[in-house]
């Protein structure tokens, strides 16, 4: 399975943005980790294909969402009410393997500037 992120960029704090990615195959969980400069990856958010159940780490909760394209096998992040805290690498993510997710995409910078 490849994936594929898009849709990063900068915009102002209190902005919102919506990146993209899509997978070549099928899934059955896809997420989102960052990774700002200086700091460990950490985990976003995720949702599972069947059901749609999502989990979300508690610093975006109430901020960010995981919608889907089932049909295009697609996750979307959006993400409102951005901070400067929020710029990093955001990397999309499928499938897990053991305590780990197997499948990763390229990532996509986001910045918000304040």
């Amino acid at each position: 399975v490849q994936l594929q992120a898009s849709g990063g960029g900068l915009v102002q704090a209190g902005g919102s943005l919506r990146p993209s990615c899509a997978a070549s195959g099928r899934t059955y969980i896809m997420g989102w980790f960052r990774q700002a400069p200086g700091k460990e990856r950490e985990f976003v958010a995720a949702i599972r294909w069947s059901g749609g159940s999502t989990y979300y780490a508690d610093s975006v909760k109430g901020r960010f969402t995981i919608p889907r394209d089932n049909a295009k096998n697609t996750v979307y992040l959006q993400m409102n009410s951005l901070k400067p805290d929020d710029t990093a690498v955001y990397y999309c993510v499928a499938d897990r393997e053991g305590n780990e997710f197997r499948y990763w995409g390229q990532g996509t910078l986001v910045t918000v500037s304040s």
